[in-house]
């Protein structure tokens, strides 16, 4: 799946997923910056060798852990690490100025092992950062640790939210701790890349429809160019970016707060990290809160659940589309869906011939405008670009979907968060190899949902090619001491479909599932809809639930506003990053 963030400049490349802010693409998220991953992974860039890691990650000496004859050696390994980390604790402090964390936000490190079979060899250091709880000690239930997606989203602008004053974290504030931190590979725990980062976002890309087989060949070599480019520059840790492996991180993360039992806040591919761990560690959980799941059946992982999102995004594209017609008195693009589709058909035409500002083709629009169809608050900015562009002002069209060279820091956020996305898809599960299977699979769903399909392949394509060992996924279950798990999913989501939520409803026993009908948006619990937000309240700060599931009418719809799309970017920082 692939990340998507509304809000700064685009990067050109393949449509991504999932981070504390949105991503540009399709997928789950990363960092203070929430880049997209676009349409054509297009850009494989120089392939430059390296230690990347030196330094990162470093050799510590060997611990003994408890004997459990029936575990895993990962499971010994995770119970060495979190005691190592309980006894250290965390050393909080101001965060360094370039992170952007003002206090009273503090940061720290815990450190975790690269392999936890080998609990007492290289070890990298995990970014996390808190905010202590607003309602003082007596009211304190523990740190409520949160993921926004990815893979390869940060979580570290999840205390912001408190900083912020963002209304509707508010009473949670009061009761817990804000807990984000970088997942392993990501932003400053160890973080990885595949290619030079300004190569990364240049752009124009190839348009990521095919309209031959020569076009499949060049696509199918950068896919190759970039799979080969994580090896030589992150390849000694690629083995261990695994989801697994995060949901160890986490409880180690977890033992270093000082904390008994988990509180968990994942969206997007955090649900999916929070399903992993409820598998792993049933009984370290207290409260936990997934919202628009990612399907964790072994058989969607993740090959699968990239095409299953491809036919999603259709649907909430017909859906932004109908909206822009009913509101053609204000953006004067088409009266009717089919004359939107048509108008879309137009741009990306003209754009493929003579690129907008020389920057702008079809893989840049896909990039900027898939965020409409992951986000409501993207609804009234995306048109207003595209209004504008109709009307001859081309600025805000290259300023939203076009690279900025200039801003290194951000491209550099955007390739890590990529690179990160890949790693973990690809070394979750095992991918087919055979182009006939891709090319079958992806021409058949291509026919019935062109918007997203050929881009969000050519993404994940490097996945054929991968040199680093690839697992099979984990069997999402309930265990024993897991309490009910908050499942929160719109029912037309297109980033995580529905079904996602119904699956791991099925599989967590004694779940909640609250639906919000007639809905899409990506990240329900950052809306307001009181029927949700006094419900995911109730839980996190009662432990109750319904005594069934619930269903939800929709937030409110969008407002058509002649807002500019920028100010509205940056108000979408806190957006999920997509699977």
């Amino acid at each position: 799946m692939f990340e998507s963030s509304p809000g700064g400049r685009g990067t050109a490349g393949s449509p991504s997923s999932c981070r504390d802010q949105p991503p540009r693409a399709a997928h789950p998220c990363r960092g203070n910056h929430h880049v997209r991953r676009t349409a054509a992974l297009g850009a494989a860039g120089t392939l430059v060798t390296g230690a990347l890691l030196a330094g990162a990650i470093s050799a510590t000496p060997a611990t003994a852990g408890e004997r459990h004859p029936a575990s895993s050696a990962e499971d010994r390994g995770v119970r060495t690490a979190a005691a190592r980390a309980a006894a250290q604790g965390i050393n909080w402090q101001d965060c360094p100025a370039d992170w952007g964390l003002k206090a009273p936000i503090q940061c720290g490190y815990v450190t975790v092992p690269v392999d936890y079979a080998r609990p007492g060899g290289r070890t990298i250091k995990i970014a996390v950062d808190r905010v202590r709880n607003t309602g003082g000690k007596d009211a304190r239930q523990g740190a409520l640790v949160y993921n926004p997606g990815g893979p390869g989203g940060s979580g570290m602008r999840f205390p912001s939210r408190v900083t912020d004053g963002k209304p509707l974290w508010k009473k949670t504030a009061a009761a817990y701790d804000f807990v984000g931190f970088d997942p392993r590979g990501v932003g400053h725990s160890a973080a990885i890349s595949c290619v030079d980062p300004q190569e990364f976002v240049s752009a124009p890309k190839a348009d990521p429809v095919p309209g031959n087989e020569a076009d499949k060949r060049a696509q199918r070599k950068l896919a190759k160019a970039y799979a080969d480019g994580c090896a030589a520059r992150s390849g000694g840790l690629l083995p261990y970016l695994t989801t697994p492996n995060t949901a160890r991180d986490l409880d180690v993360i977890r033992a270093a707060l000082g904390e008994k039992k988990l509180n968990y806040l994942g969206v997007s591919y955090g649900t999916y990290l929070g399903a992993v761990y409820g598998t792993l560690f049933p009984g370290h959980v207290r409260r936990m809160v997934v919202d628009s799941v990612v399907n964790p059946s072994r058989d969607k992982v993740w090959y699968q659940a990239n095409l299953d999102q491809d036919v999603a995004f259709e649907t909430r594209w017909g859906d932004w589309k109908k909206w822009v017609a009913k509101n053609d008195a204000t953006y004067h693009i088409g009266d009717t869906p089919e004359k939107v589709q048509a108008q879309w058909e137009k741009l990306r035409a003209s754009a493929k011939k003579s690129p907008i500002g020389g920057l702008v083709g079809p893989a840049e629009l896909i990039g900027f405008f898939q965020q409409a169809p992951y986000y409501d608050s993207m609804w009234a900015p995306a048109a207003e670009v595209w209004s504008a562009y109709r009307a001859g002002d081309d600025k805000q069209l290259i300023e939203n979907a076009g690279p900025d060279l200039k801003d290194t820091a951000g491209n550099i956020a955007a390739e890590n968060g990529n690179a990160v996305y890949t790693a973990v898809e690809c070394a979750d599960t095992k991918w087919p190899t055979d182009w006939r299977t891709w090319d079958r699979d992806n021409t058949r769903v291509h026919a019935q949902a062109p918007f997203m399909t050929w881009a969000n392949a050519w993404m994940n394509l490097p996945c054929a090619t991968w040199s680093a060992k690839q697992q099979r996924p984990v069997e999402v279950k309930s265990g024993k001491g897991l309490p009910p798990v908050l499942l929160v999913q719109s029912t037309r989501d297109a980033a995580t479909p529905y079904e996602g939520a119904v699956e791991l409803h099925k599989r967590f026993a004694g779940s909640r599932l609250i639906t919000e009908r007639d809905a899409g948006s990506h990240g329900v619990t950052g809306l307001v809809n009181p029927c949700i937000n006094d419900r995911v309240d109730a839980y996190l700060l009662e432990g109750r639930t319904d005594a069934r599931d619930v269903t939800c009418a929709p937030h409110a719809a969008p407002e058509p506003a002649k807002a500019s799309a920028k100010t509205a970017a940056k108000g979408a920082r806190d957006l999920p990053v997509a699977p």
